[in-house]
């Protein structure tokens, strides 16, 4: 009975120390000491960890698997194009802003901040062009060249919500990247491609306020990530087969992300009045293994198009612990869409 009991102490201590250490060894804001300048130091640190923890699902959602659904073979040279339309989705974690509170002690590391399961998702156009069909070999051609371009559409979500607001300077953001040819699809071979993409997410201003009472009386934090930018690229290696009605292709590839924003908190306490902070956050280079598999039904005109994958690895660090998570998990996403080729 010691023994279990042993066993499950060092289990939940290894859990908690788990889940309050969550990378950054030292807060990023500042504070010099007083009841106010702590609570702001905290409420500036929750903000820069709320940021931190959103960009990588961010990424994903814009990011995607395939660069285009359903297939991995070049199309054919000039005359040949591509257009399809999707909805990329990720099962990802929202931080609750509303029921953030600073603490006049400042901020400490052994802090679960409060959220919920929230779906993410992004709806995406894309094109493929042909440029070059390829050299013929006896059964397939080998070195097409396709041109790529996207459009992701960002929503602006709860402008003017107190609790929480997602506001991009404008909704439409356009990539571009290229397709390479190592196969051309045919009767009997698979196409084969390598990808790049460089898709960006359009300047974002994501906003909360959370109000609560502490030793400094009623108080009001405003919480702003302004100017939140999330800069993708990512290559893949895909390979499909059509056959007959259905088709399928598989991939793997990176994804790199870079973020960066401006943080600004203001705190408003009955005791202390009025503060404000504002620190500058980067978080350069992160990259995540992704994998996916693409399951189509060929249609006469169009195809349908379905994907899951999954992408993992990466190292994102915060100070404060959001919910039970880490903010560079693995994360699981999908994506449906409709291809018209010609």
């Amino acid at each position: 009975m010691k023994k279990r009991f042993a066993l499950a102490s060092t289990l939940a201590f290894a859990a908690a120390t788990s889940l309050g250490a969550q990378g950054l060894s030292s807060p990023v804001c500042t504070t010099s000491g007083s009841a106010q300048s702590n609570a702001l130091q905290d409420a500036c640190q929750q903000t820069y960890d709320l940021f931190t923890f959103l960009a990588p699902q961010l990424g994903i959602s814009l990011a995607g698997g395939n660069a285009t659904l359903g297939t991995g073979s070049t199309l054919g040279g000039i005359g040949h194009f591509s257009l399809g339309l999707r909805g990329n989705i990720v099962s990802g974690t929202i931080p609750q802003i509303d029921q953030f509170t600073p603490r006049t002690t400042g901020a400490t590391p052994a802090r679960q901040l409060p959220s919920k399961s929230q779906v993410l998702g992004l709806p995406t156009a894309d094109a493929a062009i042909g440029i070059f069909g390829g050299l013929p070999l006896a059964l397939t051609n080998v070195g097409g060249i396709d041109l790529l371009l996207s459009a992701t559409y960002v929503p602006t979500i709860g402008s003017g919500n107190k609790d929480f607001s997602l506001v991009p300077k404008q909704n439409l953001q356009l990539g571009y990247g290229v397709r390479v040819g190592l196969l051309s699809e045919s009767i009997v071979m698979p196409g084969v491609s390598f990808t790049y993409l460089k898709r960006d997410l359009p300047a974002t201003t994501i906003s909360g306020t959370a109000t609560y009472t502490s030793t400094l009386g009623s108080s009001t934090a405003n919480l702003s990530i302004v100017d939140a930018k999330v800069n993708t690229s990512a290559w893949r290696l895909v390979a499909s087969k059509g056959l007959l009605l259905f088709g399928l292709a598989a991939g793997v590839g990176q994804d790199s992300y870079d973020l960066g924003a401006t943080i600004n908190t203001s705190l408003t306490s009955t005791v202390g009045g009025t503060s404000n902070s504002s620190v500058v956050a980067t978080v350069p280079n992160i990259k995540r293994t992704n994998y996916f598999l693409d399951a189509s039904l060929n249609l006469p005109l169009f195809k349908i198009v379905g994907e899951v994958g999954q992408v993992t690895g990466g190292t994102v660090n915060t100070y404060n612990s959001i919910g039970t998570e880490r903010a560079d998990k693995s994360l699981t996403y999908g994506s449906v869409g409709l291809r018209f080729a010609l």
